[in-house]
């Protein structure tokens, strides 16, 4: 059987780093790690062709050669995922849909063939069983969370990695903790499963096999989900591998990550140098609103610097809209933000993502607007009729936004972070697209840009305070280009 594995095209957002991308000669931020995934969960007679949209369009020989589709999308992803489905409905290949987008609105894709939902370690064995006998399904789902340390090694052989900034591995699912805005739990539950070591360093070997040389995004939403397992299993084995290796490693974890010097130091021998931390706000009222406990009762800007001097660069998430949001919420934002020298703050409004405890409590309180949640954190949009005036909430988000990535501001930011940062343990060799970026930043951002004056200011200090630090200046300067002109888009 010919198969199609299409990966939906993402839209312009604050993760997408379109800007970004041109500096490094990549097409791409990230490879699509699920579809890959699922593609190793295949029957191994078949024959499979990736599509990534991100990377080539779909073009008329791919459909006439395929006798099936499957597409795996996030939210953000709603439009051209909509659109695949109809190109392949017109060329009469038969569609499978599954990920968080089809999972959480399984009743808005009336033109997919087969919805098979959930975790595609349960469902995916009883669509092709079905498939195989002649008579499968429309719809598959589970509400089993299946031990991934039998989930089969994604298959790298389908992607061309050039077109890509980072490579992605997961090694645990689900979170402890409940946040009401957050989908992880809806999706996966509250009790972390991770792989195993053997499995973790396996995908590692096969990315390094094939050439790989740049960053690896663990893409686990939290994790710190089982800290006794990363301290005791995956982090030993990660640092005996980064003895023979070297590549540097980001991820995301919760808050109180900031309270085990022993962890953090573990991580950054292991090759980790940035984690992502759900900060969301530094008011009381509001982290208690959302149940955000863990950031409850703490100095957050203490365990912001904690983390940085332990050689961990944070990269935060932030949310106004809450109910308890006033007309002050927006400058003490910025003055967080500041004070915490964290350059990617991303900052977007409260957004309902259906399935989620916020969603069903909106809804029973009749606060859902007709717009549907996009997916894009920072899109300046939200599906929720707040308790503040629409448009002071539009207001103090632009006001908040055009502040936190004006070129002086962010560049301070960068400041306090390199003043603040210890040294990456893993450092990255010199390569072509490092190289390029350097290049491409001197000219765009230090001649033609608006922003040329604090970019020349920062590389100036950086060389006579913190050599070393030097690629982080020059990668730092290059996300606050993106992200300016994504604040600047989104504003518009």
């Amino acid at each position: 059987m010919n198969v199609l594995l299409i990966s939906p095209k993402h839209p312009a957002t604050f993760w997408s780093f379109k800007y970004a991308l041109r500096f490094v000669g990549r097409r791409t931020a990230f490879p699509p790690l699920g579809l890959l995934t699922v593609a190793a969960l295949l029957p191994k007679e078949w024959r499979l062709r990736l599509v990534d949209l991100n990377v080539r369009p779909l073009r008329r020989r791919d459909l006439e050669w395929a006798s099936l589709a499957l597409i795996s999308a996030m939210t953000v992803q709603r439009a051209s995922a909509r659109e695949a489905l109809q190109r392949c409905r017109e060329a009469g290949v038969r569609t499978v849909a599954g990920g968080p987008l089809f999972t959480c609105e399984p009743e808005h894709f009336p033109e997919a063939d087969h919805l098979v939902l959930n975790e595609a370690e349960v469902t995916l064995p009883r669509f092709l069983a079905d498939l195989a006998a002649g008579s499968p399904q429309r719809v598959y789902t589970s509400a089993e969370f299946p031990d991934i340390r039998s989930t089969p090694a994604p298959r790298w052989d389908l992607a061309n990695l050039r077109h890509y900034a980072s490579m992605s591995v997961q090694y645990s699912r689900g979170c402890p903790f409940n946040c009401d805005f957050c989908s992880v739990t809806a999706l996966f539950g509250h009790r972390p499963r991770t792989k195993t070591p053997a499995q973790v360093i396996a995908e590692l070997d096969l990315l390094w096999a094939r050439g790989w040389r740049g960053n690896v995004f663990f893409v686990d939403d939290n994790l710190l989900g089982n800290k006794a397992a990363l301290k005791r299993e995956l982090l030993p084995a990660l640092i005996e591998w980064q003895r023979r290796h070297g590549l540097p490693f980001n991820t995301e974890a919760s808050i109180n990550l900031a309270d085990d010097e022993k962890l953090m130091a573990m991580m950054v021998r292991a090759g980790f140098d940035t984690v992502f931390v759900g900060i969301e706000t530094s008011d009381e009222a509001s982290l208690s609103e959302c149940g955000k406990e863990q950031n409850r009762h703490r100095d957050l800007v203490a365990d912001v610097r904690r983390m940085q001097r332990a050689g961990l660069q944070v990269q935060g998430g932030f949310i106004v809209g809450f109910d308890h949001d006033t007309a002050e919420t927006f400058q003490k934002q910025i003055d967080f933000i500041q004070a915490s020298g964290i350059p990617t703050a991303m900052v977007g409004l409260l957004e309902a993502v259906p399935g989620t405890r916020l969603y069903d409590r909106l809804k029973r309180e009749k606060r859902l607007s007709e717009t549907d949640s996009t997916g894009d954190n920072a899109d300046g949009r939200t599906n929720i009729i707040t308790r503040m005036n629409t448009e002071a909430l539009r207001d103090g988000y632009r006001r908040l936004m055009q502040h936190l990535y004006a070129p002086r501001q962010y560049y301070r930011r960068v400041r306090t972070l390199l003043r603040e940062y210890r040294t990456p343990h893993v450092r990255m060799s010199v390569s072509i697209p490092r190289l390029l970026a350097l290049g491409r930043s001197t000219v765009h951002l230090g001649v033609v840009g608006r922003e040329r004056f604090h970019y020349w200011r920062l590389m100036l200090w950086t060389s006579l305070h913190r050599p070393r630090l030097l690629p982080t200046a020059v990668t730092l300067s290059i996300y606050g280009h993106h992200f300016r002109r994504m604040s600047q888009e989104h504003l518009r």
